[in-house]
């Protein structure tokens, strides 16, 4: 059996557990899309699971392959590394590959993890995590505790990722017009940075991070 039938499976594999999800998803459903017998599968990935396991790989390598995030300069400053990583977060997350079976493939698999969810931390997306610390290292203290660290990041990511996720409740909320004016990946690429450079200051001018919200006109 040849490479080709195990892409038309893959592809076909991920078309139908995007829609389905991994349980509702049958190995003869796929077989059926991907114009292969049922022994392809076995022969190929051995089982349903590792069919799944590997089509979240493929899902997440063609995300990346579409949108790298380019090397910086030596040099480069802090304030635009973050800025490289919030815009690529974003093209991959909103841009013109939104609809393919990729894109709601991942979004499935982060709102309803499976199997595939430690080996994808692991392999895809810790790397990635560690590197936005690793800028938040050049941002913050020295003596920033781990777990700030990671908060902060995690703050980060999760306003890239909300017009992700709640991307139909920003649509009903926000009208068209409103969202065309101002809800781009650019503009939202200018307000992830700029709140989170303005929080990432204050953060760096209280190292013990004691620093609470003092209402206007009663500090």
């Amino acid at each position: 059996m040849s490479d080709d039938t195990r892409s038309r499976i893959l592809a076909a594999a991920g078309a139908i557990f995007a829609d389905c999800g991994f349980e509702a998803a049958t190995v003869r459903e796929i077989c059926r899309a991907a114009k292969a017998n049922l022994a392809s599968v076995n022969y190929h990935f051995g089982d349903k699971e590792t069919l799944y396991l590997e089509t979240i790989k493929l899902a997440h390598t063609l995300k990346t392959q579409q949108t790298p995030l380019p090397p910086w300069p030596p040099n480069t400053a802090p304030e635009e590394k973050l800025r490289v990583f919030v815009r690529t977060m974003l093209q991959r997350m909103l841009g013109q590959h939104d609809l393919c079976w990729t894109s709601r493939l991942m979004t499935r698999e982060m709102l309803q993890p499976t199997l595939a969810s430690k080996p994808l931390v692991e392999e895809f997306i810790r790397p990635q995590f560690d590197m936005l610390l690793s800028i938040l290292d050049e941002m913050l203290p020295p003596a920033t505790a781990l777990h700030r660290r990671q908060k902060i990041a995690f703050s980060i990511i999760g306003q890239c990722l909300h017009y992700r996720i709640s991307g139909e409740f920003v649509a009903i909320l926000i009208p068209e017009d409103e969202r065309r004016a101002g809800f781009s990946i650019d503009d939202l690429e200018e307000h992830i940075v700029n709140f989170s450079l303005a929080a990432l200051t204050e953060l760096a001018r209280d190292p013990a991070h004691s620093w609470k919200y003092t209402p206007h006109g009663k500090a």
